[in-house]
């Protein structure tokens, strides 16, 4: 299975933001949160900034929309060529229409669950996505504790995506260090989001290969 590391800039130093991109170059993707003070009570990135991020970034951009009226707003940034977008299931009106549209601009379609909310009505439509994202935190704010029990979600996606045999990426977000990353790759992710124990390194290069090899080492 290939494992990806995904180091959130929600944890990088905004002002000195295109420096802190370079010191994660030898991740996969860029995990860029755009939060709209409305689905979240927090405010990050527009078009505008996601825009000047994917032209400076050397690693493509995998876009993690909380924001209200995804099926308005998420074209957009798969029109910016973020490699990327996930959109969360609550807020979509149609979730497969927007993963469509996604796909035929070029971007890569992802759904996002909060902890609370099932997987159950999203396993038969797995053909629709190319990611899944289990939310092991609260989405809104960077920093927060890992929570354990969406690891049975996830553990059921995986058993999907193998019984099914498709290709799709099965992504963690939230309290992501060397120990839980162990647990959500024994659960079945391959695709983690990293901030604070990516950024709070002074060796980001070396942190990341520490998560990634903690992942490898569970993977089934």
């Amino acid at each position: 299975m290939t494992v990806r590391i995904n180091p959130s800039i929600l944890s990088a130093d905004f002002v000195n933001l295109h420096d802190d991109i370079e010191t994660i170059a030898s991740a996969d993707l860029v995990h860029v949160d755009v939060m709209d003070n409305h689905f979240v009570p927090n405010l990050t990135f527009g078009p505008q900034m996601v825009g000047r991020i994917q032209d400076v970034s050397p690693i493509p951009l995998d876009v993690h929309l909380m924001i209200d009226d995804p099926d308005r707003w998420a074209p957009g940034y798969a029109e910016l060529g973020a490699y990327s977008v996930t959109f969360h299931a609550e807020a979509a009106a149609d979730a497969v229409g927007l993963a469509r549209r996604l796909r035929q601009i070029g971007s890569r379609a992802g759904i996002a669950l909060k902890p609370g909310t099932p997987v159950e009505p999203y396993l038969d439509l797995l053909a629709e996505f190319d990611q899944v994202l289990v939310m092991t935190v609260e989405p809104g704010f960077g920093g927060q504790s890992f929570m354990p029990d969406t690891m049975p979600k996830l553990r059921l996606l995986r058993e999907a995506v193998v019984r099914t045999g498709l290709d799709v990426w099965l992504q963690v977000d939230g309290g992501i260090t060397e120990s839980t990353i162990a647990f959500a790759a024994e659960s079945g992710a391959d695709t983690f989001v990293a901030g604070s124990s990516v950024f709070s390194s002074p060796d980001r290069a070396a942190q990341i290969d520490a998560l990634r090899s903690a992942a490898l080492a569970h993977t089934h």
